[in-house]
């Protein structure tokens, strides 16, 4: 470096660590969406679709009112699948049709896809405002050139892999019985959100080191 300047130190980022994220997203995740699917699943052998929807529906305003009550913060991934159950709900009872209840949140699947795509073109990609939500960064951060290119991509990647749920759960949907589809869908779903995390964490990785950047996980003390 020429005489004079002073190197430039690499940043550090400092996250939550896995066992402090699976603390807090373990609860929120049996709750909004293991425990509505397991019970939609029950409901629909034992006594048909139009109780299997206001089941789970009902299970899930429940939860909303305990947490209401209890004075606890409303989960992001309760309210969304209540508004889903909802909205689902009424198109199914409605139309009279399992199939219209099955086929919204798959459509809003190749939506979601081209939203993300939309927001990249926009220069405001998506993937930014989410993890916002979950790990709030400083404006000079935000603005580091390599993490911008990280949500971009990350962005794109997350809109492909919505393309291809949507493409396979359509035809699920065309050729399967709703128990199956409930079933593989239940596993598809959570699989592909996995594998998509997972190929952007490795490539933000990869984009931190290339760039000098050193991240560090820490894990966050227990609330009682």
């Amino acid at each position: 470096a020429p005489q004079g300047d002073e190197p430039m130190r690499p940043s550090q980022l400092t996250l939550p660590g896995w066992r402090s994220a699976l603390r807090h997203a373990a609860p929120n995740v049996v709750e909004g969406k293991l425990l509505p699917t397991v019970l939609f699943v029950v409901l629909l052998q034992l006594v048909g679709s139009t109780t299997a929807v206001l089941g789970a529906l009902v299970f899930a305003l429940g939860a909303m009112v305990r947490r209401h009550r209890q004075g606890k913060e409303m989960s992001g991934l309760l309210a969304l699948t209540t508004l889903a159950l909802f909205t689902k709900t009424i198109a199914a009872l409605v139309t009279g049709s399992l199939f219209v209840y099955f086929l919204q949140p798959t459509i809003a699947t190749l939506l979601v896809g081209f939203a993300l795509l939309g927001s990249v073109l926009a220069g405001r990609p998506l993937v930014e405002r989410l993890a916002l939500d979950f790990c709030p960064l400083e404006e000079q951060a935000r603005k580091h050139p390599t993490l911008r290119a990280f949500f971009r991509h990350s962005t794109l990647w997350w809109s492909l892999t919505s393309m291809i749920n949507f493409s396979i759960t359509l035809w699920l949907l065309l050729n399967h019985s709703p128990t199956t589809f409930v079933l593989v869908k239940s596993v598809l779903g959570p699989l592909t959100t996995a594998a998509t995390a997972a190929v952007a964490y490795l490539w933000f990785r990869v984009l931190m080191a290339r760039s000098g950047t050193s991240v560090v996980f820490a894990d966050l003390p227990r609330t009682s």
